[in-house]
C-alpha cells in the first residue's frame, strides 16, 4: 500500500482552498531604504560574436575570457555559425531590462540583511552549450557574476537533447535570479566539517533556504527550490508522509553519506526505495530542513538572521518543534 499521496487536485479544489486559506503574512517583505548600488550587466557575447568589434580590442576588454585558448582558435570560434546561432537563440530568450531590475531587488535585500555587500558586475556569456549543467559562476575576489545564458534556454529545448531532463527542469529563464541567490546564500551558511549527520545537512540547505526566502520574498516557492509548481505541490502534500518515513527508519540523525545522494542532491526523484520513488519529488531532504527552519524562526521570532544562521543544527531541531500532521 502507498504510503505517499499523490497530487491530483482539480484546478476547481485548488481555487477553492487558495480562497479560504489566509495567507500568512511574509516577514521577508521589508522596506529597504537602502538599495545596493546599480546593477551592471555586460553581455560579453554579443562584442565577442561581433565581427566589427577588434579582437585586440576584445582582449583587452576582457582579458580573462580567451583562458588558455589559442589566438587562431579564439578567432575562428567567433565566425562559427553554429555558436552565433546558439547564442542568438539564448540571449533572445533572456529579457535583460527585467533581470536587471530582479537583480538589483535581489542584492539591495542581500544588502539589508549583510550591510556590507556590494553589488558585483555581472556579465553574460555564452558557452555554446558546454557549461549548461553549472551556468552561473562568482569570483569573489574580483566581485564579478557570470551568466551562461546557453543554460537558460528553456526546458525541452532542442539543443538540449541528451541532457538529463531533470536538469531540464530549472533551466528557464525565470530560474536565474533564484540560483544567483543560492550562490550568495551559500556564502553567508557556514558547514563544519565535524557535523555531517543526515540533521546537519538538511539544516544546513534549511538555513540556505531561509536566506533566499529572505533574499526573494516576492518569489514563489517552487522557484526557490527549483522544482516544478507539480513537483512542488507533491512535497507539499506529502510534508509529513516523507517526515514519517524519516522517522520510521532512523534517518533523521543518521550518518550514512548516502543520504545525501538520496534525499539532497539533484535527481529525478529522492530515493526512499519504495514504489513511489518515481512519482515523488527530488531533494526532498532540502524542503524538509527547510520547514524546519521556517518552525524554528516561528519559536524564535526575535531572533536575529544572523544569530539563526549561527546557531546548531541540532539546537535549531530541538526547539522547531517541528512535527507535520498527516
Amino acid at each position: 500500500m502507498k504510503i505517499f499521496r499523490i497530487v491530483a487536485l482539480s484546478s476547481v479544489f485548488i481555487l477553492g482552498l487558495n480562497s479560504c486559506k489566509k495567507e500568512p503574512e511574509n516577514k521577508w517583505k521589508v522596506e529597504v531604504k537602502n538599495p545596493a548600488e546599480k546593477v551592471e550587466i555586460i553581455d560579453i557575447s554579443k562584442k565577442f560574436y561581433d565581427q566589427n568589434f577588434p579582437l585586440t580590442q576584445f582582449k583587452s576588454e576582457f582579458p580573462w575570457f580567451q583562458g588558455t585558448v589559442s589566438d587562431a582558435d579564439f578567432g575562428k570560434r567567433r565566425a562559427d555559425q553554429e555558436e552565433i546561432k546558439i547564442y542568438k537563440e539564448a540571449i533572445a530568450k533572456i529579457d535583460e531590462k527585467k533581470l536587471q531590475t530582479d537583480l538589483q531587488d535581489l542584492f539591495s535585500h542581500i544588502k539589508y540583511y549583510f550591510p556590507a555587500f556590494k553589488s558585483p558586475k555581472v556579465y553574460l556569456f555564452s558557452s555554446a552549450l558546454q557549461m549548461v549543467q553549472d551556468p552561473i559562476f562568482y569570483d569573489p575576489k574580483g566581485n564579478l557574476l557570470f551568466v551562461d545564458v546557453t543554460g537558460f534556454m528553456g526546458e525541452g529545448n532542442p539543443n538540449y537533447k541528451g541532457l538529463e531532463m531533470y536538469f531540464q527542469k530549472s533551466m528557464n529563464p525565470n530560474n536565474i535570479v533564484p540560483k544567483i541567490a543560492q550562490i550568495f546564500a551559500e556564502g553567508f551558511v557556514k558547514e563544519s566539517p565535524d557535523h555531517q549527520k543526515f540533521i546537519d545537512m538538511i539544516i544546513l540547505n534549511g538555513k540556505i533556504m531561509i536566506l533566499k526566502d529572505a533574499f526573494l520574498p516576492t518569489y514563489p516557492d517552487y522557484l526557490k527550490m527549483n522544482y516544478t509548481q507539480k513537483q512542488y505541490e507533491w512535497t507539499v502534500a506529502n510534508e509529513a508522509n516523507i517526515w514519517n518515513y524519516f522517522v520510521e527508519n532512523n534517518i533523521i540523525f543518521g550518518d550514512d553519506h548516502r543520504l545525501e545522494d538520496r534525499f539532497i542532491a539533484p535527481g529525478p526523484f529522492s530515493k526512499f526505495y519504495t514504489e513511489i520513488d518515481n512519482e515523488s519529488s527530488p531533494q526532498v531532504g532540502i524542503f524538509t530542513g527547510w520547514q524546519i527552519c521556517k518552525a524554528y524562526l516561528n519559536q524564535k521570532p526575535d531572533i536575529k538572521l544572523q544569530d539563526f544562521l549561527n546557531t546548531d543544527a541540532t539546537v535549531i531541531f530541538n526547539q522547531s518543534g517541528y512535527k507535520p500532521k498527516l
